[in-house]
Protein backbone atom coordinates (compact mmCIF):
# COMPACT_ATOMS: atom_id res chain seq x y z
CA UNK A 1 0.00 0.00 0.00
CA UNK A 2 1.17 3.18 -0.88
CA UNK A 3 1.98 6.07 1.56
CA UNK A 4 1.13 9.79 0.54
CA UNK A 5 2.64 12.59 2.75
CA UNK A 6 -0.07 15.26 2.77
CA UNK A 7 -0.06 18.63 1.86
CA UNK A 8 -1.53 22.13 1.36
CA UNK A 9 -0.61 25.10 -1.20
CA UNK A 10 -0.02 28.77 1.25
CA UNK A 11 0.60 31.65 0.44
CA UNK A 12 3.85 33.55 1.34
CA UNK A 13 4.65 36.74 1.47
CA UNK A 14 8.38 38.48 0.70
CA UNK A 15 8.92 40.29 4.26
CA UNK A 16 11.06 42.62 1.93
CA UNK A 17 8.32 43.40 0.07
CA UNK A 18 5.12 42.96 1.71
CA UNK A 19 3.30 44.93 -0.49
CA UNK A 20 3.96 42.37 -3.44
CA UNK A 21 1.71 39.57 -4.02
CA UNK A 22 2.85 36.24 -2.31
CA UNK A 23 3.46 33.34 -4.15
CA UNK A 24 2.03 30.02 -3.54
CA UNK A 25 4.43 27.05 -1.55
CA UNK A 26 3.41 23.19 -0.62
CA UNK A 27 3.62 23.30 3.35
CA UNK A 28 3.39 19.74 4.85
CA UNK A 29 0.46 18.75 6.89
CA UNK A 30 0.84 16.49 9.81
CA UNK A 31 -1.79 13.60 10.11
CA UNK A 32 -1.14 13.21 13.91
CA UNK A 33 1.45 12.35 16.36
CA UNK A 34 3.44 9.61 17.24
CA UNK A 35 4.72 9.69 20.34
CA UNK A 36 6.47 7.08 22.76
CA UNK A 37 4.20 4.84 23.40
CA UNK A 38 2.40 4.44 19.95
CA UNK A 39 6.40 4.03 18.53
CA UNK A 40 6.70 1.34 21.59
CA UNK A 41 3.58 -0.64 20.12
CA UNK A 42 4.46 -0.32 16.75
CA UNK A 43 8.34 -1.45 17.27
CA UNK A 44 6.52 -4.51 19.65
CA UNK A 45 4.74 -5.93 16.43
CA UNK A 46 7.92 -6.04 14.08
CA UNK A 47 9.86 -8.55 16.65
CA UNK A 48 10.14 -10.25 19.53
CA UNK A 49 10.77 -7.65 22.33
CA UNK A 50 8.02 -7.16 24.85
CA UNK A 51 6.52 -3.10 24.40
CA UNK A 52 7.95 -2.30 28.18
CA UNK A 53 11.44 -3.53 27.06
CA UNK A 54 11.05 -1.34 24.15
CA UNK A 55 9.64 1.55 26.46
CA UNK A 56 12.77 1.23 28.57
CA UNK A 57 15.26 1.05 25.65
CA UNK A 58 13.43 4.39 24.11
CA UNK A 59 13.49 6.48 27.60
CA UNK A 60 17.15 4.71 28.25
CA UNK A 61 17.95 6.09 24.91
CA UNK A 62 16.62 9.92 25.48
CA UNK A 63 18.74 9.91 28.89
CA UNK A 64 21.78 8.43 26.99
CA UNK A 65 21.89 11.19 24.17
CA UNK A 66 20.69 14.14 25.98
CA UNK A 67 24.55 13.29 28.32
CA UNK A 68 25.98 12.79 25.11
CA UNK A 69 25.11 15.92 23.29
CA UNK A 70 25.94 17.65 26.61
CA UNK A 71 29.46 16.41 26.81
CA UNK A 72 29.65 17.73 23.11
CA UNK A 73 30.00 14.38 21.85
CA UNK A 74 28.63 13.91 18.07
CA UNK A 75 25.14 11.11 18.80
CA UNK A 76 25.16 8.99 15.77
CA UNK A 77 21.77 6.76 15.74
CA UNK A 78 23.23 4.29 12.81
CA UNK A 79 21.18 4.81 9.81
CA UNK A 80 18.46 6.94 10.78
CA UNK A 81 21.02 10.02 11.32
CA UNK A 82 22.96 11.94 14.10
CA UNK A 83 22.66 14.65 16.24
CA UNK A 84 24.72 17.23 17.27
CA UNK A 85 24.89 20.79 19.10
CA UNK A 86 25.33 23.97 17.64
CA UNK A 87 25.63 27.29 19.15
CA UNK A 88 24.66 30.93 18.41
CA UNK A 89 26.32 33.85 19.36
CA UNK A 90 27.76 37.64 19.29
CA UNK A 91 31.32 38.37 17.83
CA UNK A 92 34.06 39.94 19.38
CA UNK A 93 36.31 42.42 17.97
CA UNK A 94 39.29 39.61 18.86
CA UNK A 95 39.63 36.06 20.22
CA UNK A 96 40.68 37.12 23.27
CA UNK A 97 37.74 39.25 23.74
CA UNK A 98 35.85 36.43 23.81
CA UNK A 99 33.69 34.98 26.58
CA UNK A 100 31.17 32.95 27.25
CA UNK A 101 28.54 35.43 27.95
CA UNK A 102 28.18 35.93 24.07
CA UNK A 103 26.73 32.47 23.64
CA UNK A 104 23.47 33.54 22.94
CA UNK A 105 21.86 29.86 22.68
CA UNK A 106 22.63 26.79 21.69
CA UNK A 107 20.20 24.57 18.83
CA UNK A 108 20.57 20.48 18.03
CA UNK A 109 21.02 20.08 14.54
CA UNK A 110 19.18 16.68 13.29
CA UNK A 111 21.26 15.06 9.92
CA UNK A 112 19.10 12.69 8.71
CA UNK A 113 20.76 9.19 7.74
CA UNK A 114 20.06 6.66 4.67
CA UNK A 115 17.07 5.30 5.54
CA UNK A 116 15.34 8.87 6.14
CA UNK A 117 17.60 10.01 2.86
CA UNK A 118 15.67 6.90 1.02
CA UNK A 119 11.88 7.63 2.84
CA UNK A 120 12.36 11.12 1.05
CA UNK A 121 13.57 10.01 -2.50
CA UNK A 122 10.20 7.94 -2.50
CA UNK A 123 7.87 9.93 -1.18
CA UNK A 124 4.25 10.61 -2.92
CA UNK A 125 2.07 13.34 -2.16
CA UNK A 126 -1.51 13.93 -1.81
CA UNK A 127 -2.62 17.54 -1.72
CA UNK A 128 -5.34 18.70 1.00
CA UNK A 129 -7.29 21.66 2.31
CA UNK A 130 -4.79 23.71 4.89
CA UNK A 131 -5.12 22.52 8.07
CA UNK A 132 -4.93 25.81 10.29
CA UNK A 133 -5.06 29.32 9.02
CA UNK A 134 -3.99 32.49 10.87
CA UNK A 135 -6.76 34.69 12.26
CA UNK A 136 -6.34 37.31 9.56
CA UNK A 137 -6.35 34.47 6.95
CA UNK A 138 -9.41 33.01 8.19
CA UNK A 139 -13.04 33.99 5.84
CA UNK A 140 -15.16 35.74 7.82
CA UNK A 141 -18.40 34.11 8.40
CA UNK A 142 -21.96 34.63 6.77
Amino acid sequence: MDKYLTYSVVERKDPQNPEVAGKFYAQAQARGEAGIRELSQRIQQTCTVTRADVMAVLIALEDVVADSLANGEIVRLGELGSLQISLSSEGSLTKEDFHDGLIKKGKIIFRGGQTLVNTLNTLKYQKVEQKYKKEEEEEPLP
